[in-house]
């Protein structure tokens, strides 16, 4: 069925922001940093939560688990189209779509579903703290991140699947700069209202049920807080939590400008703005927040540089 219906198409254009020649360039650059930012920021999340013990806890596993996600997502969306800039050639072949379009689905469902556990993390640490470490053992650690991870892998392949088995009638320009599903989905010469509500359905799974458990275990957590007679406390709580709600608040707010749009609304330049800011810019900005004002990440940065010959001015730059 695939194949029947996809054979007309071996290779896919994408126009990118070839409507503004002058913008081109400087959307290449801040793609670039962007990419690169992400995997260096991201990458030395993960080694220095790997290698110092003090981050052995169930916030700096999910939070590498976090920066996994990031580095593929980035990578997915971003790199043919900087590879494409660079070649001057804007096409990618059909497996090679159909390929970034499921991991780019597969990487942003399962941090929905990462950030929901992340916000339970801190529930628990917050409002049992006496009994954090037994609740949130190594194992449910394992079992929840286990658990997001195959709910984006297989709620994606769905969605992929939905729209790879529809029949594009030899249409192969897409108007943006990646195989994003709802551009690939534009190509469509038949009905697609069975994949649009395959997609709505889990959405919905995927964005208001996670942001909800994410507001109930803020609920909680702030009811506790505000029990705390200690200002010093207070301010100790709001910390822990200030960095995964910033990231919340990116992460879902684009998601849901994105996919959960009203249909009156259809504009391909802004899609392109916000599949941009969705792709590179809230994974640059991750490592980042959780390190900004977060003591333990920066001491564990610093001595992981410190041997560095450039060790110097960097922990000089985080400080």
């Amino acid at each position: 069925m695939l194949q029947a219906n996809w054979t007309s198409v071996t290779r896919f254009l994408f126009l990118g922001f070839s409507s503004y020649p002058k913008v081109e360039i400087i959307v290449f650059v801040l793609c670039l940093l962007m990419f690169l930012t992400t995997l260096l920021g991201n990458i030395i999340l993960i080694s220095i939560t790997f290698l110092d013990s003090r981050l052995h806890t169930p916030m700096y596993f999910f939070l590498s688990n976090l920066s996994l996600l990031d580095i593929w997502y980035t990578s997915s969306a971003l790199t043919p189209m900087l590879g494409n800039f660079v070649t001057g050639k804007n096409t990618i072949s059909f497996s090679g779509c159909a390929t970034q379009m499921y991991f780019s689905l597969a990487m942003g469902s399962t941090e929905c579903v990462l950030l929901s556990m992340m916000a339970y993390d801190r529930y628990v640490a917050i409002c049992n703290p006496l009994r954090y470490s037994i609740i949130m053992s190594r194992r449910v650690c394992l079992q929840l991140a286990a658990g997001s991870w195959v709910t984006g892998c297989l709620t994606a392949l769905v969605e992929s699947m939905s729209v790879l088995q529809l029949s594009l009638c030899g249409n192969h320009i897409i108007n943006h700069f990646t195989c994003e599903i709802l551009a690939i989905l534009k190509l469509v010469c038949v009905d697609t209202s069975t994949a649009q509500l395959v997609m709505l359905v889990i959405s919905i799974l995927l964005l208001p049920m996670p942001m909800l458990l994410i507001c109930v275990s803020y609920a909680f957590i702030l009811s506790n807080i505000l029990r705390i007679s200690s200002v010093d406390g207070r301010s100790k709580a709001f910390s822990t939590c200030a960095a995964h709600l910033t990231v919340v608040i990116l992460f879902y707010g684009t998601a849901l400008s994105m996919y959960l749009k009203p249909s009156a609304v259809d504009s391909q330049e802004i899609d392109k703005f916000m599949a941009l800011v969705y792709a590179g810019l809230t994974p640059m900005l991750n490592p980042i927040i959780y390190s900004l004002r977060n003591k333990e990440v920066k001491g564990a940065v610093q001595k992981l540089l410190i041997r560095n010959p450039f060790g110097t001015i960097l922990i000089s730059i985080l400080r």
